[in-house]
């Protein structure tokens, strides 16, 4: 079995990737950005891997469902709603069935497993705890949700810090622990890794059985140079006063991680980066298409020993 950590646009492209190599897969899921509006539960970073997996991302956007449309929100703003986040219609049934399952009883995992069921996936997609954790971003102007600081206010403001709120006392899921430990590989994918990533890893549970089996672990660098590749991911590392460079990323990770994808871009720095105890493989990391999906996928099945 191989267990990917996912959050963000950049997850889904390699999840996707390694998909059509291998369907024993486990995807454990970000849920620091998770966010009520309008009454509803909505799990940006589950719904996005769900709908990778079931071909009906809208891959344009990288996020919501192709095709979709908004009359809800329409409705909405002539009501005199806020609608500074895009919910389509197709969207909007998700979170609602997701929202009355919880308010029956049900936890995330249970709910998240059902709509793999529904959506005829066989990969696990496993919410990294049923507890809530909430990532906000601190600001010159105070602290934000990280979807309000990054879609409502479009990353206007000075960062000055971020904190995981909830995360300290959040059970880490059972399932995603097991998953760590019984896998082959534990691929840490390119997502944001503060926003992303960094979420998942603020979770104790997590975080010792990642340490415990770093030997198995890669990171899959979301960086080329000191630019992301998409996202903020560089405000962040900066606001966090980390080096914004894969030798950065590879300090933050060389505690749950052994061994580095980085674009070949970055090559000057393998050296640096192994004097931290990490092996380093070299290649194209940028997935602007499919097939660049599953090139980077079977490199790393092929090229990366643990």
């Amino acid at each position: 079995m191989i267990t990917i950590l996912a959050g963000g646009t950049g997850s889904v492209k390699l999840v996707r990737g390694i998909a059509t190599q291998t369907r024993d897969i486990s995807v454990i899921s970000n849920v620091g950005d998770n966010y009520w509006l309008y009454g509803l539960y909505i799990c940006p970073d589950i719904d996005t891997i769900l709908y990778g997996l079931a071909d009906i991302l809208d891959t344009d956007k990288g996020w919501g469902i192709k095709k979709d449309t908004y009359g809800f929100l329409r409705q909405m703003e002539v009501l005199g709603e806020e609608t500074w986040f895009n919910i389509g219609d197709r969207d909007a049934a998700i979170h609602l069935l997701r929202t009355n399952m919880l308010k029956n009883g049900k936890n995330l995992s249970d709910i998240t497993e059902w709509m793999c069921r529904k959506f005829a996936i066989d990969v696990k997609i496993i919410p990294v705890t049923d507890n809530s954790v909430e990532t906000r971003i601190v600001t010159n102007k105070g602290d934000l949700h990280l979807q309000e600081y990054w879609v409502k206010y479009k990353g206007q403001d000075k960062v000055e810090g971020i904190k995981y709120i909830g995360a300290d006392k959040a059970r880490a899921n059972p399932a995603a622990v097991n998953a760590i430990h019984d896998s082959k590989l534990v691929i840490i994918a390119p997502g944001n890794p503060l926003t992303s990533i960094g979420p998942i890893l603020s979770i104790k549970g997590i975080r010792k059985e990642l340490s415990k089996s770093k030997k198995k672990v890669v990171v899959v660098s979301p960086l080329i140079g000191n630019t992301a590749i998409s996202g903020p991911a560089t405000k962040y590392m900066e606001a966090a006063g980390m080096e914004v460079s894969v030798y950065g990323l590879a300090k933050m990770y060389s505690e749950v991680a052994s061994h580095m994808v980085i674009d070949t871009a970055d090559r000057l720095l393998t050296r640096k980066i192994e004097n931290l105890d990490m092996k380093v493989y070299e290649t194209k990391i940028r997935m602007k298409d499919k097939k660049d999906e599953e090139a980077l996928a079977s490199f790393i099945l092929k090229q990366v020993h643990v």
